[in-house]
């Protein structure tokens, strides 16, 4: 079992284990992330190092914010821990060049939820990650589903390199599209998977019902599409009943439900309550709350609908959502892709 996991040894570990020091590129959210789980393995760090534009005498965590090329003057050997996510080509080719000159780890740490994916956690689930990378359709899938593992537990970008897909084949090979597709977005955002969407389709579909729970989000998204009588827009967030959810919002795509820090309380819509005619395509990437929003879709599913959901916001969800949209909807394919981002926060499903 498990034979297609290769790496044993936790990125933390190494890093405890390492004579090197340890250097952490970035500020900000991922970097108190990290310094949190290093604080509970006993990692020392010896300094923080950023872009040129953002160093200019800032401290963080007590350290001096340092250039790559600062630390490079002065230590011939370290290693590099990544404290941010790379999700356009040139900051990720930039990443994969210095990769290429130390060593760089790039930890997962999940968006939301506890714990860490490490090897330990893999066994502990062993039946359940086994069984998804079993039920795979095709041998892309599970070569992706084996390096994002891979990835998740070691931090070496290189899996990621090796399983990275176009995002372009979605619509042409994965989910087919026609002229009467009904399209529920779930985490609308501003639109942006909306207008893929619209692009793929050459602006020929029937409807699109669009979720978006957070207030500003949903303002700028009601501005691109004040004018499209074919979409409707939800200021909800998309769950399994219908309720209020107190998220936390901040800026950019993270709202997600939270017991603390800045929130709004918003209502919860189930799709199959609020969606009223047969969904074709149903996109789900809400922070977190996937589980939630596939259990509220559950009609829609199993009425035929085509899925697109992200994998990799919890820990579990890279083995639970494939399982239970498979319980719901046994006669569905399922197909894993992972688009250019560093961590693996542009791993997907795709089922039809």
């Amino acid at each position: 079992m498990l034979g297609f996991i290769s790496e044993k040894q936790d990125c933390w570990e190494f890093l405890r284990s390492t004579d090197l020091p340890v250097f952490i590129y970035g500020m900000g959210d991922g970097a108190l992330k990290i310094m949190k789980v290093f604080r509970k393995y006993g990692i020392p760090v010896a300094g923080f190092f950023a872009s040129d534009e953002f160093v200019r005498g800032h401290t963080f965590e007590g350290h001096l914010v340092h250039t790559l090329s600062q630390i490079e003057s002065l230590i011939d050997d370290f290693v590099i821990v990544l404290a941010f996510a790379a999700g356009y080509k040139s900051l990720y080719d930039r990443i994969n060049e210095i990769a290429s000159r130390h060593i760089l780890v790039a930890p997962d740490v999940p968006v939301a939820g506890d714990g860490l994916f490490t090897y330990g956690y893999c066994l502990e689930n062993a039946g359940k990650i086994q069984a998804v990378y079993d039920m795979l359709d095709d041998e892309i899938s599970k070569k992706t589903y084996a390096d994002v593992i891979n990835f998740k537990i070691s931090g070496k970008i290189k899996y990621l390199n090796d399983c990275t897909s176009p995002r372009e084949e979605v619509y042409e090979k994965l989910i087919p599209l026609s002229e009467n597709d009904v399209f529920v977005d779930m985490g609308a955002y501003r639109g942006d998977t909306a207008e893929e969407f619209i692009s793929a389709c050459g602006g020929k579909y029937d409807h699109i019902y669009a979720f978006e729970p957070n207030p500003k989000n949903f303002r700028r998204l009601s501005k691109n599409f004040s004018e499209n009588e074919r979409i409707t827009l939800i200021n909800a967030a998309a769950g399994s009943e219908k309720g209020t959810v107190s998220i936390s919002v901040g800026e950019g795509r993270m709202a997600h439900s939270s017991p603390s820090g800045k929130t709004v309380d918003i209502p919860v819509a189930a799709a199959d309550e609020v969606v009223p005619e047969q969904a074709t395509i149903i996109k789900i990437d809400v922070e977190g709350d996937e589980k939630q929003a596939l259990l509220g879709a559950k009609k829609q599913i199993a009425g035929g609908a085509k899925i697109l959901c992200s994998l990799y916001h919890r820990n579990e969800d890279i083995f639970e959502l494939p399982l239970l949209i498979k319980e719901i909807a046994p006669d569905l394919k399922l197909h894993i892709r992972h688009h250019l981002y560093i961590p693996a926060w542009e791993t997907n499903l795709y089922a039809e």
